[in-house]
């Protein structure tokens, strides 16, 4: 039987969560999120967030939730801007261009915008007379942690929503990971910061121990009329209290904070033990996606025992690979990878 460390969405569900869905089975609840379960879950979120002062919003997948909350964000003649490694860009084939929106996209720093540029492409991009004939910037999307692992921090989230506001465009996270992003030893912010430090952004559950679920927690008001575009988009559930229940599983007992503890806990043995065998990283990432360096000879026998992503293409003597840990990961496995080493 092969150990697998390709992403932290392999498994189904965590068991509580699973217990709970099938507690509920049989109840008969009104559709559409407007159940007592999602309202209770909602409740959660906001005292989690430390604020009333928020509107939440329960989606089901990722990729659905970029799409949904961009489209709400921009006008027609607008365009995202993000990192050139941004998910967004990379990972979600077309599905922000298949809206009618342009990706901007910024140069990456190990996965992360820098501030300063993103204030000189606004000015520069005003600066230009013909300024109309283009995609204007209309908001800046940055994931938490990026798609390399890495993290910003306060200082960098506190001026990029600086810029925004100055140029009153809305600062969006993505969150599909957040819960290994705040349980990192180098993460210096909490959830209850994170409505302070931007505008809107979702609580990722389907990475994070649901067997699907986004949340999209955003500044009041902010998203008008979002339950029509979540149903054009095909993110609205019929069947909502099933996202509903698993957010309260999440939130109800701290879960999501324990889920987000044990990913990084194992990620860091599985890092120190990779350095100890010799490897290099290819990036110096703190949360639960690790990226090394493998000679391709080793990649290959490693590959026989076990599941990983290469990271691009392979290359002629060594490869850049990515081992991913999440809620599921047994320490045993991460034993057994680094002692096939």
């Amino acid at each position: 039987m092969k150990l697998h460390f390709d992403t932290d969405y392999m498994e189904g569900a965590h068991p509580q969560v699973m217990e709970r869905l099938l507690e509920t089975n049989l109840e008969q609840t009104v559709g559409y999120g407007q159940d007592d379960y999602c309202k209770q879950a909602k409740s959660l979120i906001r005292k989690a967030c430390g604020t009333e002062d928020i509107d939440v919003h329960f989606l089901v997948g990722g990729t659905q939730t970029n799409s949904t909350v961009i489209d709400a964000l921009l006008r027609h003649h607008e365009g995202v801007l993000a990192a050139e490694t941004a998910h967004i860009n990379v990972h979600e084939s077309g599905a922000i261009e298949s809206c009618g929106h342009k990706v901007l996209t910024l140069p990456s720093h190990d996965g992360k915008v820098c501030p300063e540029e993103v204030r000189e492409y606004i000015s520069e991009f005003y600066a230009d007379e013909t300024y109309e004939h283009m995609v204007a910037p209309g908001m800046l999307y940055i994931s938490y942690p990026t798609e390399l692992g890495t993290l910003y921090t306060r200082q960098e989230l506190t001026e990029l929503h600086t810029i925004c506001g100055e140029r009153g465009i809305p600062l969006f996270i993505d969150g599909a990971r957040l819960g290994y992003g705040l349980a990192s030893e180098a993460c210096d912010i909490t959830l209850e910061d994170l409505p302070r430090l931007c505008d809107v952004f979702y609580i990722g559950g389907t990475k994070v121990g649901l067997l699907f679920g986004e949340c999209v927690v955003a500044r009041k008001g902010l998203l008008r009329h979002f339950f029509p575009l979540i149903k054009q988009h095909g993110a609205l559930l019929a069947k909502g209290r099933l996202l509903g229940i698993q957010f309260m599983c999440l939130f109800a007992d701290r879960l999501y904070t324990a889920i987000g503890h044990h990913a990084i806990e194992q990620a860091m043995r599985l890092k120190r033990g990779l350095m100890a065998a010799g490897l290099r990283p290819f990036i110096d990432s703190p949360t639960n996606q690790q990226f090394f360096i493998l000679p391709n000879d080793l990649m290959d026998r490693l590959a026989r025992h076990a599941t990983f992503e290469v990271w691009g293409a392979r290359g002629d003597k060594e490869t850049r690979v990515r081992f991913v840990t999440s809620w599921a990961t047994r320490p045993e496995d991460v034993d057994s990878l680094l002692e096939l080493l």
